[in-house]
């Protein structure tokens, strides 16, 4: 089975940002300067300074300068140092780790859109820690305010600090739609599945209900309420029961479900009004609906248009909160702050994680000020107060300020599906994504999605100096997530490289040599 490549639709905005880019030097992703850059002592990015001091964010150095220069670079992978860590590892932890087990590499470092294992190899990562290292491995201007923090003040609890309350303040400015100047925060522990549970409490906390609804495909974590969130029956069925009163309904996915978008969205909807409002099938009473604007670990699924719409519809119709999981499609990855905004959708809250920290840990939940029903200590955690990471997070916010991330996601995005969508493979069944966060889907010979055929590209790609990683519901879709600050060269070289991977398996499995 063949199926005609696609990209998903991109709703070309123009952004108001106002004020919060008045006072940033602009200097482009791959070097060219839009505004003067003030001078640089050192070379080293200027000190912290509040907020409230109004004087001009120089983010340096530009992304152009945080790379390897000469990624990729590999000879043997894995390495022999790589290897014998590995089996250290294997000695001493948990049969749960994960990555090594098909990307078996121990790293050493890394700058920006590139990373060096132990053994001297070098690669162009397409993968950011699974949507984290949104600005890049240790990048300067980060890991300056990180340091500093550190040095004075690294945990608080939910005392008031100025790393707190600055970042507070930036998430409810960059909040989507409606929510930014109307909109409270809460942190939680340092994963997205806290900022889940979060949301859980809260949703709960507010309506005085315990139905909750989500959709087949998601993911949203792995402690109890974000596992009985989450659809999927293999990482699930050793750890029931979870949470009762959880129902899920199909996100509209018209690769997999053979129909059109609009029969698609249709057959979505048509299930989430049966649960709210059929008083025959309904649920007695939901306290909230959860969704991924863009499914990630799902395959990057980007529902149709008029789905986020309608399900915002239907949550007012029936005054229930829409939770919308930005955990890995937030914090710029798709060309806007969140993924939502493409949409044109405010949600009732926004679960916020991973690319908020750029690799130091945090994760909140934001919502509209009038869910803030709960009392002091209606959700509380130790890490609430970890102001290192909510330096790095400010940091990395205004670092894609200045250098227009936002802009240079989408257009990067685009070239990158664009170039996917040219190869001339029956095994590579769909491209989609928005800004950089792309999935392509991949099937066998005989048209049926196909695991083996992922992993042989995931791992000739990582044999030649390019780190990429799977997903899907049947894990045959490989996820390209680089860091925002990739510039376009390092695509084009990656690119060919992966193109090349997809060629190659295709040569090997349908042509037969």
């Amino acid at each position: 089975m063949f199926r005609a490549h696609g990209s998903s639709w991109h709703a070309s905005t123009v952004r108001d940002t106002g004020a919060r880019r008045q006072d940033v030097a602009l200097t482009g992703v791959d070097g060219g300067h839009y505004a003067p850059e003030p001078a640089i002592s050192e070379g080293k990015p200027t000190p912290i300074v509040a907020p409230a001091q109004a004087v001009p964010v120089t983010a340096s150095p530009p992304p152009s300068e945080l790379h390897f220069s000469d990624a990729p670079a590999v000879d043997e992978v894995p390495g022999p140092k790589s290897r014998r860590l590995r089996e250290r590892q294997r000695a001493v932890e948990s049969s749960a780790v994960l990555y090594p087990t098909e990307v078996p590499l121990a790293f050493r470092e890394g700058r920006g859109a590139t990373i060096e294992d132990v053994d001297g190899n070098r690669y162009l990562d397409f993968f950011a820690g699974i949507s984290v290292l949104n600005v890049g491995h240790a990048n300067p201007y980060v890991t300056e305010a990180v340091t500093e923090q550190a040095e004075r003040l690294p945990h608080t609890l939910d005392f008031p600090t100025e790393a707190r309350l600055d970042l507070v303040e930036k998430l409810e400015a960059i909040a989507p739609g409606g929510l930014a100047g109307d909109s409270r925060v809460v942190f939680g522990g340092p994963t997205g599945s806290d900022a889940v549970e979060g949301s859980i409490k809260l949703a709960k906390q507010y309506t005085g209900n315990r139905g909750m609804i989500a959709f087949y495909g998601g993911f949203h974590g792995e402690t109890s309420g974000a596992f009985s969130l989450s659809a999927d029956g293999k990482y699930k069925r050793d750890y029931t029961p979870l949470l009762a009163e959880v129902e899920h309904a199909p996100y509209p996915y018209p690769f997999r479900q053979n129909c059109g978008p609009e029969e698609a969205v249709e057959r979505s909807l048509e299930t989430v009004k049966t649960l709210l409002g059929d008083r025959y099938g309904a649920m007695p009473n939901p306290a909230g609906v959860w969704v991924e604007p863009i499914q990630g670990e799902g395959g990057i699924v980007v529902p149709p248009a008029g789905f986020l719409t309608g399900l915002r519809d239907l949550c007012d119709e029936h005054d229930v909160p829409l939770i919308v999981d930005e955990i890995q499609a937030g914090m710029g990855r798709t060309g806007e702050w969140w993924a939502s905004d493409h949409f044109d959708v405010t949600p009732d809250a926004i679960t916020v994680a991973k690319g908020i920290g750029n690799g130091h840990p945090l994760s909140a939940t934001v919502y509209r000020e009038g869910m803030d029903t709960w009392g002091p200590g209606g959700h509380t955690g130790t890490f609430r107060g970890y102001n290192v990471a909510m330096r790095a997070a400010l940091r990395s916010i205004e670092y894609i300020e200045a250098h227009d991330l936002l802009d240079h996601a989408t257009d990067l995005g685009s070239y990158i599906r664009k170039r996917l969508a040219r190869v001339d493979s029956p095994l590579l069944a769909e491209v989609r994504g928005m800004g950089l966060f792309v999935g392509a889907e991949l099937v066998d010979a005989d048209g049926e999605t196909s695991s083996e055929v992922a992993s042989a590209v995931r791992q000739r790609c990582m044999e030649r100096g390019v780190l990429v990683w799977g997903g899907g519901r049947d894990d045959n879709v490989v996820r390209l997530l680089p860091p925002l600050v990739m510039t376009r060269e390092q695509a084009e070289t990656g690119l060919d490289i992966v193109c090349d991977a997809v060629e190659n398996v295709t040569a090997h499995r349908v042509d037969g040599y």
